[in-house]
This record gives structure tokens, C-alpha cells and sequence, in this order.
């Protein structure tokens, strides 16, 4: 575990929780037992004595008055896991689940749960061994935390289940690990909290800001390729509207274009003004990405809390009931995200219809030199429309929704899970377009040889020729926007852009 990434509870990073998404091992800051311990040792203290504390002696939400005999403790927790464990529908991804337990750690970890340190120790050690709990994707409306998916986790860790497609307590066995027996409050404590929510939507996150960044790249290149104006991206404009994304987003269009030698060749063509999908790119990215720096802090605040119930203060021996598990925050957030995934992509869907009509852009009808023999990319725009209505169709906001749930106790719900589950399709909808466009753009760019365009762009346009040919004569497309998607999917078109992307970063 020396090559491991140590999770600080309380501290963690955007680009600590990226990493884990990434892969990356964890391990938990052993310095942070003493506060676990604590917080454990409180909440036996309170189990042994006589007064009802929530959770550790009653019934649950609506039962919450029933109290619990001492010899039924250890089997209310189990129940309570079982009980909840009642989700639906596909597995969630390996890296999601990697994920939601990185943030169950942290989140235990801070030591206002009342779990034993030996609890933290085996689900530590599952995420060490690549242990992955199977947990359902559909069941949780975002209240009282993400209780059913997170009850799949906690019944892996006592046994029960599923862990990577096979039997839960033998997985464990094979990796030499016992399954826990939870004492009192712990099984409420595993699987009341954010945690699902969370993961999906900083996955969601990730992914779209690879997409956000690559519709820049993109967009620049159609900004050459149909001889637009770069003076709209001129730092004057923007420092008279100081929005502080749309500021940023105009730098890197501007970084990304400079010498480009196809704009030099029509500087004083007299043209005055572009369509809003060239000339509007700062102010629209801009606004997205505002949307996703604001999503970005929300998540990473939500990384770093505690959001199970009730909370337990050591010091003070006490446990408050609150409402730290309703997932508000990260159902705004991932409203924003679907908001600014579905403009990206309508914004990108946009300007490949403007490449391909001749009559707008100047270029060879759909981009084909042979038009009526061939159809060149006028299929590919329809994909394009496609993808951009099923976005606008699931960009809907979810935060404004709420079903009652057990018997009116949870009365108002975030829906913050489902909400933040759309963004990964989403974000594979978008990268879909940008891929088209980025075929659209390259295509646009090679019709003005022997111009070329900025040395960024360039270096674009030799890595998706690599992986596509210029199309001449129509063909069998479908592999060519696969193998474009991916480049946009992957991060290579930024890597290739390197510091003209400086400025649009979404996070410390």
C-alpha cells in the first residue's frame, strides 16, 4: 500500500477523489483512529445505558419510537441491512462502486459516526483487494441518504450478496477476510449517507469535463474551417462581461487558434459577423463552465462530510438527529451538470450542421467534394441531432421532484441519485457529437489545403488522422465516429492541446 493514495477525512481533494475514480489504491489515515475509536466507544456508552438514542436502540424512520431490547441490538442492525438492501436494476459500474466506498471511508473516518475502527478496517481492505460489492443502480430517491444501494454494500461486508459476480461471504473468505458483525448503530451508519449520489455525480463530472474540453478544441476547429472571426474572442469583449467562465473559456479559444495561417488568410475578407455557434462559443462554454466549477466545489464539500444519522459527538457523549443524509447539494449539482452536458452538445450539434451546409459555411456541400454521388457527412449530422435531443430530453431538472416515502416520515426527497445517474449517458451522448464534429472540423480543415491552422490544431488534426482517414468517397462510417469518440472520451485531444487549456481547469 506504499504506492497508495491516503485519504484524509475532511480533506480531500477534486483531484484526490479523480484518482480513485481513475483506479488509484486508497488507504485511510491511520491517524484519524483515535476519533473513530472515540466516537465508537460513545456510542457502546450509550447502548448500554437506559435512555433511547436513535439508531442504536430504536427502530428506524417511521419506527423510530419502538425501542430495542440489549439482546436484539446486533440482529436490528443486521435487519435493518437486509431489509434495505431491496434495490433494482443493473449493476453499477466497478468504478462507481470504488468509488462510493472511498467516500464511505472518508466519510467514517471523520469520527462522528460511531463505528469501530475493525469496520473501517475490512471495507479499507475490500477496496485494497478489488472487492466489489454488486450493487443494484435503481432504488434510492436520494433521502435519508442513498439507503438501498448502500445497504448492498453493507450486506456484502457482513456476507451477504453479491462481490464481483460471486457469493459475498465466500469472496471475502478467498481474500482471507471475515465478515463483519455489526454492533450497534453500524449497519444505520454504512448505509445512511450520500455516498452513491456523490460517486455519480463526480463520475459524471469527470467525464463531462473531458467532453467540455474537447468541444473547445473542436469548436476551434470549425471556427477555421469555416474562415469565422477569431475577434470574438477577444480578451476586450470579455473583460467588459467579467464572467468568470466565459473570461477563461475565451482565453483558451484564443491560445487555441493563435497562428493559425488559414485565419490569417482572410483577416481583411470584411466579414463582419458569424452565427451564434462560432461567434457566441466564450459566453455559452462559459456559462457551462461556471456551472461545473460550481458542481465541482459542491461535490468535493459533499466528499468531506458526514452525512449519516444521527451524528455522534465523543466529546460531548451525545447523538443528534439530523438531517445530513438529505442529498440537496448534490442533486443542484448534478441538475447544473446535466444542464451544462446537454448545452455542450447542443452547442458542438450546432456547428456540424453549420459545416455541413454549404450555403452557411462555404464548404463543399456535407463536406464531400463529390456531392450527390456521395452523401459525405449528412448522416453523421443526423446522428449528431440525435444525441443532442436525448440530452435536452434528460436535462429535465430532478431536484424539483419529490415522492413521500415510509409512511410520510421522509416527506420531502432530493432524488438526487438518478439525478446524478443520467450524467454518465449523458456525457457518452455528448462525447458522441464532439467526435462528429471533430470528423466535421478535421474534414473542414484539409478542404482548405495547403492552409493550415494553428500549431494546437494541427497537432489535433495529425492524431485524428491517424485514426481516420480523410473521407474521400463515402463509406462504412460507424467506426470512424467510434474511433473519434474515443479520442474525445479518453482526454487525447486535450492532451495534445496541453497549456492552451490552462485556464479552463474546473478545480484546485
Amino acid at each position: 500500500m506504499s504506492m497508495a493514495l491516503t485519504l484524509v477525512p475532511g480533506a480531500v481533494t477534486l483531484a484526490d477523489w479523480h484518482a480513485v475514480y481513475d483506479g488509484a489504491p486508497v488507504a485511510l489515515a491511520p491517524d484519524c483512529r483515535d476519533a473513530v475509536e472515540a466516537a465508537a466507544a460513545a456510542v457502546a456508552a450509550m447502548a448500554a445505558g437506559g435512555e433511547a438514542v436513535y439508531g442504536v436502540n430504536t427502530g428506524f424512520g417511521k419506527l423510530a419510537q419502538t425501542r430495542i431490547d440489549d439482546a436484539d441490538l446486533g440482529t436490528l442492525q443486521r435487519n435493518l441491512v437486509l431489509s434495505h438492501a431491496s434495490g433494482v436494476g443493473a449493476p453499477l459500474p466497478g468504478d462507481i462502486v470504488r468509488l462510493t466506498m472511498a467516500l464511505k471511508l472518508a466519510s467514517l473516518g471523520q469520527g462522528a459516526s460511531g463505528v469501530r475502527w475493525a469496520t473501517l478496517e475490512l471495507l479499507e481492505a475490500m477496496l485494497r483487494h478489488d472487492l466489489l460489492p454488486v450493487i443494484p443502480a435503481q432504488g434510492s430517491v436520494g433521502a435519508s441518504g442513498d439507503l438501498a444501494p448502500l445497504a448492498h454494500l453493507a450486506a456484502a461486508m457482513i456476507g451477504v450478496g453479491e462481490i464481483n459476480g460471486v457469493l459475498a461471504d465466500a469472496a471475502l473468505a478467498e481474500a482471507g477476510l471475515t465478515p463483519a458483525v455489526l454492533g450497534p448503530k453500524e449497519g444505520l451508519a454504512l448505509l445512511n449517507g450520500t455516498q452513491v449520489s456523490t460517486a455519480l455525480a463526480l463520475a459524471g463530472l469527470f467525464e463531462i469535463d473531458r467532453v467540455f474540453q474537447s468541444a473547445l478544441i473542436t469548436g476551434a476547429m470549425s471556427v477555421d474551417a469555416a474562415l469565422a472571426s477569431d475577434v470574438p474572442f477577444d480578451a476586450r469583449i470579455h473583460a467588459l462581461r467579467p464572467q468568470p467562465g466565459q473570461r477563461d473559456a475565451a482565453a483558451a479559444l484564443r491560445a487555441l487558434i493563435a497562428d493559425s495561417d488559414i485565419r490569417a488568410s482572410h483577416a481583411d475578407c470584411g466579414k463582419v459577423q458569424d452565427p451564434y455557434s462560432l461567434r457566441c462559443q466564450p459566453q455559452v462554454m462559459g456559462a457551462c463552465l461556471d456551472l461545473m466549477r460550481h458542481a465541482a466545489a459542491t461535490l468535493v464539500c459533499e466528499g468531506n462530510s458526514v452525512t449519516d444519522n444521527p451524528l455522534v459527538l465523543a466529546d460531548a457523549g451525545a447523538a443528534l438527529s439530523g438531517g445530513n443524509f438529505h442529498a440537496e447539494p448534490v442533486a443542484f449539482a448534478a441538475d447544473m451538470l446535466a444542464l451544462a452536458v446537454a448545452e455542450i452538445g447542443a452547442l458542438a450539434e450546432r456547428r456540424i450542421a453549420l459545416l455541413t451546409d454549404g450555403s452557411i459555411s462555404g464548404l463543399a456541400p456535407f463536406l464531400t467534394e463529390q456531392p450527390g454521388l456521395n452523401s459525405g457527412f449528412m448522416l453523421a449530422h443526423v446522428t449528431a441531432a440525435a444525441l443532442a435531443a436525448e440530452n435536452k430530453q434528460r436535462a429535465a431538472p430532478v431536484s424539483v421532484d419529490s415522492l413521500p416515502t415510509s409512511a410520510n416520515q421522509e416527506d420531502h426527497v432530493s432524488m438526487a441519485t438518478h439525478g446524478a445517474r443520467r450524467l454518465l449517458p449523458m456525457a457518452e451522448n455528448a462525447a458522441g457529437i464532439v467526435g462528429i464534429e471533430l470528423l466535421a472540423a478535421a474534414q473542414g480543415l484539409d478542404l482548405h489545403a495547403p492552409l493550415v491552422t494553428s500549431p494546437v490544431l494541427e497537432r489535433v488534426r495529425a492524431r485524428v488522422r491517424e485514426a481516420v482517414p480523410k473521407l474521400e468517397d463515402d463509406r462504412f462510417m460507424a467506426p470512424d465516429l467510434a474511433r473519434a469518440t474515443a479520442l474525445v472520451r479518453d482526454g487525447a485531444l486535450a492532451d495534445l492541446a496541453g497549456a492552451a487549456l490552462d485556464s479552463v481547469g474546473i478545480g484546485p
